[in-house]
């Protein structure tokens, strides 16, 4: 989540991003000085679950074969070559798992379209399996989990081949106000597969690398505040997070139990329609999902229609209409696409309404933070049984545990007093306030959507300062309110990605994949990294 600069700029509405020299432990590696075309040599480059499956049925490809295929891209580019740095740990049970599901293929069964796909999924969720379950953090690193997150146990139920663990922000963004994006004490830095020196965003930076490089057929992120968004506009990749209560959190380590969820991070609509119809299912352990009973779809890759933006009313901030930013080129040319496929684009002003809610936000992270991460910890495998605990090894072991930034996110969060403290309760149900002021939004206009350019383009890597951005996103009204919201490429600014955003009111997932698909279809801006040294000018 992107939690740097909250303190200084952030705001309720179109917030300010904030997030970030290669690995430290991999610093010495120069980057190319020429682009390395991912199309040239990778036979699996851009493939969908649909193509795969189709290779699958047809007997082209086995699953084992298509994670022996992976597993060589991940050691060409991700840990040789350009360096990318995204995955922080394979599953040993990889081709085994893939072999498994290619014995049951032959015997006449298929799950279903996530029978044998390879799947990364992020470093916070918990897989009881070999692998360690860490957030990024070196303090965690004997944390072998007992139980799988649900959302893992539905991948493995549809088929999934578990193919490893991605690299992220430490603690998912919250433990620094002067973090980098993608740098974590466990993996180091993650860099941006389009300029190399470049930000991968965050927190889900590992997840959103390897999507795009083609390092995977899909993957999971997770988010809090723009956790999953704001790594896929960077990385030129589509990314949704969910109304919260759609996805189980259950399994999954914390940061605010208002506003966290799971989600996917793909190339196209399609294939994340495909990955949250798999993980989405009302959990037990997670009541809030109780909730989506009546609201969930079945399938939400029904809802794909090439000429759903037809009739549609779209709304647009006045003030990212206006914007000087980045991303305010690819948006004008996104709006006169939406045009052009018959919706109509509705300027509105909803900016100052959730700016004069001051911050509420950052107050209830912190003590939810404080909660949930205690609660996480005491059950777990960790020899970290509590945010003290944590504290005070990053402390005893600061050379290798903060080497470039230390933990002003966790020690503020330590402070805090329990859930019954009026300080939160004021807050929570002032940041709640936010989905009235969405609502009577989408309402009066009688909107079907909002759209917006996702990010700016991404900045460049400061390991030592932290990241250095200063443009409007789109991320924070979605997340505050949890409502849910989807970012599909949009185009490129000097070489980088920028992506376009649409976000509606609760559950709304459907409205979102119909006009996301829409408008992709329409534009096919989803561009291959080609692994730059530099900006393109």
């Amino acid at each position: 989540m992107e939690r740097r600069k909250f303190m200084g700029n952030s705001i309720a509405g179109l917030a300010l991003l904030a997030f970030g020299i290669p690995p430290f432990k991999a610093q010495a590696k120069e980057l190319p000085v020429k682009p390395v075309l991912t199309t040239e040599n990778f036979e699996l480059d851009e493939v969908t679950i649909d193509v795969l499956q189709q290779k699958m049925k047809s007997g082209e490809y086995s699953s084992k074969t298509i994670t022996e295929i992976y597993l060589k891209r991940i050691a060409a580019i991700d840990k040789d070559g350009p360096h990318l740095n995204a995955i922080i740990e394979l599953n040993p049970d990889a081709l085994s798992i893939a072999s498994a599901m290619d014995d049951e293929r032959k015997s006449g069964n298929v799950r279903g379209p996530l029978h044998g796909i390879p799947v990364l999924i992020k470093d916070n969720i918990n897989t009881a399996d070999k692998m360690l379950t860490t957030a990024g953090s070196i303090a965690m690193e004997g944390n072998k989990a007992l139980k799988d997150a649900f959302i893992v146990a539905k991948l493995r139920e549809a088929g999934a081949v578990l193919l490893g663990k991605t690299n992220l922000s430490e603690w998912a963004n919250f433990r620094s106000t002067k973090s980098s994006s993608g740098w974590s004490s466990r993996g180091g830095q993650t860099r941006n597969p389009y300029v190399l020196h470049h930000s991968p965003g965050g927190s889900s930076a590992g997840s959103g690398v390897a999507v795009a490089a083609n390092l995977c057929a899909v993957a999971i992120g997770t988010e809090t505040d723009g956790s999953i968004t704001c790594p896929a506009s960077l990385n030129g990749i589509v990314g949704i997070k969910p109304t919260v209560g759609l996805v189980s959190r259950s399994g999954i380590i914390p940061i605010s139990h208002t506003q966290d969820t799971a989600g996917p991070m793909t190339r196209t609509v399609k294939d994340a329609a495909i990955l949250l119809d798999v993980i989405m299912g009302r959990d037990p352990e997670d009541k809030v999902t109780l909730e989506s009973k009546a609201a969930a779809k079945s399938s939400y890759t029904s809802f794909l229609d090439p000429d759903s933006l037809k009739g549609k009313r779209i709304g647009i901030d006045k003030k990212m209409l206006n914007s000087k930013a980045s991303g305010a080129p690819i948006l004008k040319e996104a709006l006169d696409v939406m045009r052009s496929k018959g919706a109509e684009i509705i300027e509105v002003e909803f900016h100052d309404r959730l700016q004069a809610l001051g911050d509420p936000e950052f107050d209830v992270l912190q003590y939810e933070f404080k909660d949930g991460l205690n609660k996480y910890l005491s059950k777990s495998n960790s020899s970290i049984k509590s945010l003290k605990e944590l504290i005070a090894f990053n402390n005893d072991h600061g050379q290798d545990a903060m080497p470039f930034f230390k933990q002003e996110l966790l020690e503020m969060s330590d402070k805090k007093g329990d859930l019954g403290s009026k300080e939160y309760t004021d807050a929570l149900s002032k940041m709640l306030a936010s989905r009235a002021i969405l609502d009577d939004l989408m309402k009066v206009n009688r909107l079907d959507a909002i759209t917006g350019f996702t990010y700016g383009a991404a900045w460049s890597i400061d390991i030592i300062h932290g990241d250095q951005v200063n443009e409007m996103s789109f991320s924070s009204p979605a997340a505050i309110s949890g409502y849910p919201h989807i970012t599909v490429p949009g185009g490129l600014y000097h070489g980088l990605p920028v992506g376009v955003s649409f976000m509606g009111g609760a559950y709304t997932e459907g409205t979102l994949f119909a006009l996301a698909y829409a408008f992709e279809q329409a534009t096919k801006k989803r561009v291959a990294p080609v692994f730059l040294s530099e900006v393109v000018r």
